[in-house]
């Protein structure tokens, strides 16, 4: 049975995609806030306030994986430190891209070492065999993993740029964990 759909129904069903002129104009004023126009809404300041504690996390993370790097001994520490150095640089550019998105939304990147350990979600470590210096290290990337994956579903389509950047930094903490993995139990 063939059914016949009238063209004035098809055409009910079609909504046409048009910018919000009122947007736009919004968009004219404040000029002294950048990048950041009034469709933010109320969501810019919690996300700088997850920014802020994610920055917290990758500062600790370089610190924890500088000292493993610098205090790492065995057979099998050279190519194990030589990792953690790579990790260390890498974690230092996470919190330099979130530093400076922070400020695109207008905030403040707080950098003061005296809030680092309350705000990060992952915990700084003075372990001195090789083995638990991974072990270690693998717990924090898989926090940072964890944290990075709900603050994604957080921020949704509320801020997609960060969404973005977060989605970036996420892949690369998955790298990581896997490439700790391996190195666990050698």
């Amino acid at each position: 049975m063939k059914v016949d759909v009238s063209s004035s129904s098809k055409a009910a069903e079609h909504k046409h995609l048009v910018l919000d002129q009122g947007g736009l104009d919004a968009a004219r004023n404040s000029l002294d806030e950048g990048a950041v126009t009034p469709s933010y809404g109320p969501w810019r300041d919690d996300v700088v306030k997850l920014l802020n504690d994610a920055l917290a996390t990758e500062l600790v993370c370089v610190l924890r994986y500088k000292r493993h790097y610098f205090t790492a001994n065995g057979v099998e520490s050279p190519a194990i430190a030589d990792e953690f150095l790579v990790h260390a640089n890498a974690e230092s550019a996470h919190a330099d891209r979130i530093a400076e998105r922070i400020v695109q939304l207008g905030g403040e990147p707080d950098f003061a070492p005296s809030h680092l350990l309350d705000r990060s979600h992952a915990a700084y470590d003075e372990s001195t065999d090789l083995q638990s210096m991974v072990r270690a290290n693998l717990i924090a990337e898989r926090i940072a993993v964890e944290a990075y994956r709900q603050m994604i579903t957080l921020i949704g389509d509320k801020d997609p740029t960060t969404r973005r950047m977060l989605e970036d930094i996420l892949s690369e903490e998955e790298e990581h964990a896997d490439e700790l993995k391996d190195w666990l139990g050698h």
